[in-house]
């Protein structure tokens, strides 16, 4: 197939990650996060390859309904709650797990006279963000479990920093969740992709935080191939990348020394060389904070980025003696070149760089 640039998304990569995430926490139910179109890899796809997880979760009630509309009949939780009345009957209609997170979503169940929820408690145990306070617990517990609208109550909390193995901050939410749950027997849901790769206590964590039900962690980055920590790459974690952003070669030509080279040229050559152009830019979601020597793999090495990226191009340096040819396939991340080593270059996450992806033209599924 033709094309400038797309993602190639090796849906069986996922399988692969999740069986890594199954061994980490064995028994565990997974809740696979699929929101911002899957990271970027395409939600529908996504969901209807991994149907061995147990359910999805998203951030907004159009993502959920898109997911339904396409078929897809496992159990959605939207993690931000519902915004109205009207999304809170949609949701029922639909059989959606809701979040509730705020006395508004309490007033909103309360008045509901549509089917009964499976309904997630978010606790605030310090990511400062949505949820209750947990001197709040036992009180909200207390009114969900009288309302007619609840059909199940389940328990979560988010973690800030789990991705810094060991910092006493996720430590301290831990312990404040710890203190809520204790006791608890419905399900429970507390940790994100770095929590549930790294953290002690995941793996058992009936034992380790004394409730009954059933144990849930919701992956999203690990499952799409992408280490969650500054300091381990994806290979340590046995991930694979699901994702592989690739563009052309579509010009070569000499570079002589001085010259200066894209828009505002900032880049300015010192030696003969030869230049490359290929057909990504940030119109693709190739970001245009990449700064010069960002490496770009073509053909088994890595060539350096020069100059300013473009709406649709890109400038390399191929070096004096080049052989490549138009038509050859650049990977800007993906297998051989990390994007959680891509990211810094460009001061970012790598969540923001897949979640960039712009898919000018289809991405290709591939098992």
């Amino acid at each position: 197939m033709s094309f400038g640039a797309r993602a190639l998304i090796r849906l069986g990569a996922l399988e692969h990650n999740l069986g890594v995430i199954h061994r980490a926490v064995p028994g565990a139910k997974v809740m696979a996060v699929i929101k911002a179109n899957a990271y970027g890899h395409g939600k529908i796809a996504v969901a209807k390859y991994l149907s061995n997880v147990d359910s999805f979760a998203v951030a907004r009630l159009q993502e959920a309904l898109e997911l339904r509309e396409a078929g897809v009949e496992k159990p959605i939780v939207l993690l931000a709650g519902v915004c109205s009345e009207e999304d809170l009957h949609q949701s029922t209609e639909q059989g959606f797990e809701v979040v509730v997170h705020c006395h508004e979503q309490l007033e909103m169940l309360k008045a509901c006279d549509g089917a009964a929820a499976t309904v997630w408690l978010k606790i605030d145990t310090g990511m400062n963000r949505l949820g209750f306070h947990p001197n709040e617990a036992a009180e909200v517990l207390s009114m969900l479990g009288n309302m007619s609208s609840v059909a199940e109550l389940r328990l979560m909390t988010h973690l800030a920093t789990a991705d810094e193995v060991g910092n006493e901050l996720t430590q301290g939410q831990l312990d404040r969740f710890a203190s809520v749950i204790r006791g608890f027997d419905g399900a429970v849901s507390i940790a994100n992709s770095p929590a549930t790769l790294a953290w002690p206590g995941m793996a058992n964590a009936h034992e380790h935080f004394g409730f009954s039900g059933d144990h849930w962690v919701r992956t999203g980055l690990a499952l799409f191939g992408v280490s969650p920590y500054a300091d381990r790459s994806a290979a340590d974690l046995d991930l694979q990348p699901v994702m592989q952003f690739e563009a052309r070669l579509i010009a070569t030509k000499p570079l002589l020394a001085g010259a200066r080279v894209g828009y505002q040229g900032r880049y300015t050559n010192e030696t003969d060389t030869t230049l490359g152009i290929i057909s990504a830019g940030y119109g693709d979601g190739y970001s245009r904070h990449f700064r010069d020597g960002t490496p770009v793999l073509l053909n088994g090495r890595r060539v350096p980025l020069i100059g300013n990226v473009s709406m649709d191009m890109i400038a390399v340096d191929l070096g004096l003696d080049a052989n490549d040819q138009v038509g050859d396939i650049a990977i800007l991340w993906g297998n051989g070149l990390a994007i959680e080593e891509l990211a810094p270059w460009a001061n970012a996450i790598p969540y923001e760089l897949i979640c960039g992806v712009m898919n000018r033209e289809a991405s290709e599924l591939v098992i």
